[in-house]
């Protein structure tokens, strides 16, 4: 089963890039964490969701009740658990459909972000439809050349595919210190916010 990558950031509603330009014309999404959880019905999710936020989308990924039954640590077992792991999701998923609808609608409007849904079982994690966002860069031979040998490889498809698993790679392994540098990043922003306003 898919394993997302939610980058650690975002709990509470907070996520990366906060406070500089880029968001000055997006509504503030500090709040939607604490949103989310006020407006969510009873009984959706065992305990509170993660909620990331980002300058496109609002991911909210809630844990789901475990499967009921003992499977066995075979691979028949486990793929028999994986089963009714992937049933449950689907389940709540179609259960939930026209709520969830709904809430991103109102979440969307609040917000100026589209809303994605996921759900979690233990450590098996569903992604339902995210947005696939286009980023623009450019990059010096040696980074080109980085990138190809991953599409060389086999490891990508092509080089837009190598910088998103590159992507992927530095937030599972730097999960820490991008956690730490968006503390930061929000103590800027309550700096800011405290500083003179030139007003007399």
């Amino acid at each position: 089963m898919h394993r997302g990558w939610h980058g650690g950031a975002g709990r509470g509603g907070r996520g990366p890039g906060r406070g500089g330009w880029q968001q000055a014309d997006l509504p503030d999404a500090g709040d939607a964490g604490a949103w989310l959880q006020g407006r969510l019905p009873d009984g959706w999710f065992a305990g509170v969701p993660e909620v990331t936020v980002d300058r496109e989308e609002i991911v909210v990924v809630g844990e789901l009740p475990p499967v009921d039954g003992t499977f066995d640590d075979t691979e028949a077992g486990r793929a028999d658990r994986a089963a009714a792991v992937a049933g449950r999701i689907s389940r709540f998923r179609e259960q939930t459909r026209e709520e969830r609808i709904e809430i991103a609608r109102q979440a969307e409007h609040r917000y100026g972000r589209k809303v994605a849904w996921g759900a979690r079982i233990g450590e098996d994690v569903e992604l339902f439809t995210v947005a696939s966002v286009p980023v623009m860069t450019r990059l010096r031979q040696p980074e080109r050349v980085v990138l190809d040998t991953l599409v060389d490889s086999g490891v990508a498809r092509s080089r837009s595919d190598a910088l998103a698993w590159a992507v992927r790679l530095v937030g599972e392994h730097a999960d820490e210190w991008l956690g730490e540098l968006r503390d930061a990043m929000a103590r800027v922003d309550e700096l800011r916010a405290k500083g003179p306003t030139g007003d007399e």
